[in-house]
């Protein structure tokens, strides 16, 4: 064996499914799920392109590790309390992984064959809803409604141009104040002008449209 092949082997030897897909994650976060190929990846672990078929079959099967993952992450709704409460932290919990893990947006609900960790997700939401008494229908409904809500709000997230209030802030009076003269554009001038002297913090739309999707679906818990 030439020294290559001896310095392969035991690159190759450190490997395992879980150090495969946790690198994948950390390729996808810093270069989006598009630049993810087996190849790219081997790259990466300073390994075979062929030795990642050992853990993982196809490129498939990884995205559905790496979703799996993703999963694991998320908070389950805790038994111990209120079902708002609980489908709240949830809600907060999936959109902070999201806010890690942007290339997930798309993906977290498109997999045909789940993992452990993602039917143990969908299972304790289901039964958070149904133990509130939500009918299987109701339920169905609210667990769509909320996961729209959730993903959207996280998909718009990630394209916005500010990450903090005071970003924001700062475009404001810079870039969007600028492009909004008052007789042209009176309302969108005053709100603008009236947010950033509020020091208005996007982030807090969230849990605002949550609460009120939230108090929306009370009534129907034990009438649907």
């Amino acid at each position: 064996m030439s020294a290559r092949e001896e310095r392969q082997v035991a690159s190759d030897a450190g490997l395992s499914k879980q150090r495969v897909v946790v690198e994948a994650v950390r390729l996808a976060d810093r270069e989006g799920v598009a630049g993810l190929s087996m190849r790219r990846l081997a790259g990466e672990l300073d390994a075979g392109a062929m030795t990642l078929y050992r853990y993982v079959a196809s490129k498939d099967e990884l995205l559905d590790a790496m979703v799996d993952l993703m999963f694991e992450e998320i908070e389950l709704p805790p038994e111990e309390t209120d079902w708002q409460s609980a489908m709240r932290q949830r809600a907060i919990s999936t959109r902070q992984v999201l806010a890690r893990h942007p290339w997930a947006i798309g993906l977290l609900e498109s997999r045909t064959s789940p993992g452990p960790a993602n039917l143990r997700h969908h299972e304790a939401v289901t039964a958070c809803l149904r133990r509130a008494g939500f009918s299987v229908v109701m339920a169905t409904h609210a667990n769509w409604l909320l996961d729209s809500y959730v993903y959207g709000f996280a998909l718009q997230e990630a394209g916005l141009p500010f990450d903090t209030a005071a970003e924001f802030a700062d475009m404001g009076e810079d870039v969007y104040l600028p492009q909004l003269p008052p007789a042209e554009f009176p309302y969108l001038n005053e709100s603008a002008a009236a947010l950033v002297a509020a020091g208005y913090d996007p982030a807090e739309e969230f849990t605002f449209g949550l609460d009120l999707i939230l108090a929306a679906l009370e009534p129907l818990r034990v009438s649907g």
